[in-house]
């Protein structure tokens, strides 16, 4: 049976606990339920308790934007994945901003993964190449050294029901989004090296998402493309209208497929 389609809102460092309340009921408001599409929420730490109790689970599921590796200790500040593991059922994981602003590795990322997996918590493995990279030609070599590090802890039964996310760096939140067939070109390479690790089958069943520069008026163009189950959207889904269209189009595009 195909999985439905995903569609990830990363609130990231936006949002108290009463604005992502009121967030989340207009999105209740505008948002139907799908049976091809999966909405899922990333809010806060702070906001993921109160929401866990007022989400409408038949619209929504919840992800931690984060977790640390370790389940328990003295590591001031931080949250692991056991402590996650009750309130949601996905997790953001290797986010350029957490690589890029936290000097996350790909170690780290690796150990996150395996971690969110430990803990029963499907992660949400972001990869993606940087400007410099693009224009280094780096991008192929990039996605491999991300994907195969993420991944080399895990079963092909683990990796099947994960889901990655390709954001290119490069394109996000400026006014030239990446094309179609950039995206395409990307996405058939990690999968290519999905299938390489574990096979036809898992790859198959691996949904693959594409984040960066998500509006409405994208989302037909990027739903086109071959091998892409979904988007995780940034800045726009912070905006109601702006996320129901966004999940509305994706709806629409699933069926266009059947």
């Amino acid at each position: 049976m195909k999985k439905p389609r995903i569609v990830v809102a990363n609130w990231k460092m936006n949002l108290d606990v009463h604005q992502a309340s009121l967030l989340t009921h207009k999105l209740a408001d505008r948002i139907h339920v799908y049976r091809d599409v999966e909405v899922v929420l990333a809010p806060n730490y702070l906001c993921l308790q109160p929401l866990s109790m007022e989400i409408d689970r038949r619209k929504f599921r919840l992800a931690a934007q984060d977790g640390y590796f370790i389940d328990e200790g003295s590591y001031t500040g931080a949250v692991s994945f056991s402590q996650l593991r009750n309130l949601v059922h996905y997790a953001i994981v290797g986010h350029s901003e957490r690589r890029r602003y936290f000097s996350e590795s790909l170690e780290i990322v690796r150990d996150k993964v395996t971690a969110a997996v430990r803990n029963g918590i499907v992660p949400i493995l972001c990869v993606g190449e940087t400007r410099e990279e693009r224009n280094l030609k780096e991008t192929r070599q990039v996605l491999h050294d991300q994907i195969v590090s993420a991944l080399s802890d895990l079963t092909g039964e683990d990796v099947e029901q994960m889901v990655i996310a390709y954001e290119p760096v490069w394109a996000i939140g400026g006014h030239a989004p990446a094309t179609p067939e950039d995206i395409e070109q990307a996405v058939n390479w990690l999968r290519y090296q999905v299938s390489e690790l574990y096979g036809e089958k898992v790859e198959n069943r691996l949904r693959v998402l594409y984040g960066g520069s998500d509006e409405p008026e994208f989302v037909s163009g990027i739903m086109g493309v071959e091998g892409v189950d979904g988007l995780l959207v940034g800045h726009a889904s912070l905006n109601a209208e702006q996320f129901a269209d966004i999940v509305e189009g994706v709806h629409i595009a699933s069926l266009s497929e059947d």
